[in-house]
């Protein structure tokens, strides 16, 4: 039998197929706090839930292009860096069937996330907070605005827990930090992201001469502007 006797004969119903979906992180920060956006359910199940952004895949469509897609279609947003964070499979983390979801992690500026924020009102910037040190891992919580905790749909407490386990793991190796800020930043504003992400404070002459070792850094020559204070260089990020 050639290969296509077989694919003429072959029965796609043979197996049972799971309905797969994405679902993004849309993480900034705000007051020097992990934020993320999230949209409230307005069908079952869990209605009245917040949850991440997302939506079924077409049996069409290819995973990058669903999350574009949604990425467009709830929040607003072209041509961000989309980057495949974890797949998420319990059996039954959907009441409703099974349902595989591919989580994606979309890092923006503080300008790019008010910009989402405005164009999109019902999405809510909920802070995330991590209770754990280091790469420990474990349960996070999220924050209204109002400081309320709020209960997310389905497993997405777990998936911004596993976005922020991977964003700690990749902070000091990859230029994850740099998606979070301007093109032009000062040394401070990078430091805030770092202890941001980590949750912890860090040595100022240290991180600095850290940072700089690394060749990730181009001073520009240029300096911050309508400060009170002595302004301070600004720097951009720079591939060695």
């Amino acid at each position: 039998m050639t290969e296509t006797d077989f694919l003429k004969d072959y029965d796609p119903n043979a197996f049972q197929r799971p309905s797969v979906a994405v679902d993004l992180v849309l993480l900034g920060l705000r007051d020097g706090r992990p934020t993320v956006l999230l949209l409230k359910r307005d069908q079952h199940p869990h209605a009245g839930r917040w949850a991440l952004p997302g939506g079924f895949v077409g049996i069409d469509e290819s995973l990058d292009a669903a999350a574009a897609r949604v990425l467009r279609e709830k929040a607003a947003i072209e041509g961000a860096r989309l980057e495949q964070l974890y797949t998420f499979g319990a059996v039954d983390r959907d009441p409703r069937m099974r349902i595989i979801s591919a989580a994606y992690l979309v890092l923006l500026t503080e300008t790019a996330f008010d910009a989402a924020a405005r164009a999109m009102p019902a999405l809510l910037p909920a802070a995330i907070h991590v209770p754990w040190a280091g790469e420990a891992g474990g349960p996070v919580n999220v924050l209204s605005p109002d400081n309320e905790k709020l209960t997310l749909a389905f497993d997405h407490a777990d998936i911004l827990a596993m976005a922020m386990l991977r964003l700690r793991g990749k902070l000091d190796y990859s230029d994850v930090a740099f998606a979070l800020l301007p093109e032009l930043f000062t040394l401070r504003q990078l430091q805030d992201v770092h202890e941001a992400i980590l949750g912890t404070a860090l040595n100022k002459p240290a991180f600095r001469r850290r940072l700089l070792d690394k060749g990730w850094l181009a001073a520009t020559g240029a300096f911050e502007a309508g400060t009170a204070y002595r302004p301070a260089e600004l720097y951009r990020f720079q591939r060695p």
